[in-house]
Order: C-alpha cells, then sequence, then structure tokens
C-alpha cells in the first residue's frame, strides 16, 4: 500500500514538473532565414517588430514591372508578408517581407517552406498552392498575403 501511494504521488510531481516546463528562447541565437527579404532603402522598415503595416500601392519598377505588397497575415507562429512582382499579366517574382522568427523552429521552417511556396506560386501563376508539409500555418499566410498582392495589382 505504501509503494503504490508513494508511486502515485512520485507520478504526480513528475508530471506537474514537466507541464510547468517552458522552454528558453532562442531568437537570439538564431539568423533570419535566408528566403526573408531585408530592409531596402527608400522603403519602410516592415521588420518583425510590428503586427501590421500599411498596405502599399503598385509601384512602377525601371524594368517594366512593378511591385505589390500584399497585406501582413496574422499566423498562429507570426506574421507572413510577401511582395510581388508583376510583369504584364505575368507574377515574375515573390519575395517575402515579414515570417514568423520567434525561434530557431520558426527559422529551420521559414527557410525550407519559403522557397518552395515561391516555385509554387510562380508555377501556378495564382496563390491557390499547395500547402508545404510541417509549415501549414506559413503556407496559410502566404497565400492569404498572395491573394491581396493579386487582388491590389487587378491580375
Amino acid at each position: 500500500m505504501r509503494r503504490m501511494l508513494f508511486a502515485v504521488v512520485v507520478t504526480a510531481i513528475g508530471l506537474a514538473l514537466l507541464l510547468s516546463f517552458k522552454p528558453h528562447n532562442v531568437a537570439g541565437l538564431a539568423q533570419p532565414p535566408a528566403a526573408v527579404q531585408t530592409h531596402e532603402p527608400g522603403r519602410p522598415d516592415l521588420g518583425n517588430s510590428g503586427r501590421t503595416s500599411a498596405p502599399s500601392s503598385p509601384s512602377a519598377t525601371p524594368a517594366g514591372s512593378r511591385t505589390v505588397d500584399g497585406d501582413a497575415v496574422d499566423t498562429r507562429w507570426g506574421p507572413v508578408q510577401v511582395r510581388m512582382t508583376v510583369t504584364g499579366s505575368k507574377i515574375t517574382d515573390v519575395k517575402v517581407l515579414r515570417s514568423p522568427d520567434g525561434n530557431r523552429r520558426d527559422l529551420e521552417i521559414s527557410d525550407t517552406a519559403l522557397p518552395i511556396l515561391r516555385q509554387e506560386a510562380l508555377s501556378a501563376q495564382s496563390a491557390k498552392i499547395d500547402a508545404v508539409s510541417g509549415a501549414t500555418y506559413t503556407s496559410d499566410g502566404y497565400a492569404r498575403s498572395l491573394q491581396s498582392a493579386i487582388d491590389r495589382s487587378a491580375l
């Protein structure tokens, strides 16, 4: 009887300790994903400090292309925002302005998923793209931000 009571108490204490464990923040140790574009001179710094940004309107670039920023879409792990480049009626490039970067795992997911999502978007020429396995929230935010850029560009 004593052994059973001791086992139950030790198990309860162990479970309480396990449930109260919170991993430390490793965001300061990791570099931002390579797919995330850095701040451009002459453009507002969208960084990761703010959750929202003012949408931009289409603007002309020297090569006859125009760029359109999509909405910053809040996901469970952080905001996702893309900038789409359009030449004529064709999407020629998609760059990520913001992506989840709260910890090392977010950065790993972004490094893997964002290039795949870019290729999917360029192939599909729309925001109707498949989600990347393991990056469901990022994929959804990417597609929604891209769709807002497409809507804004009147493609």
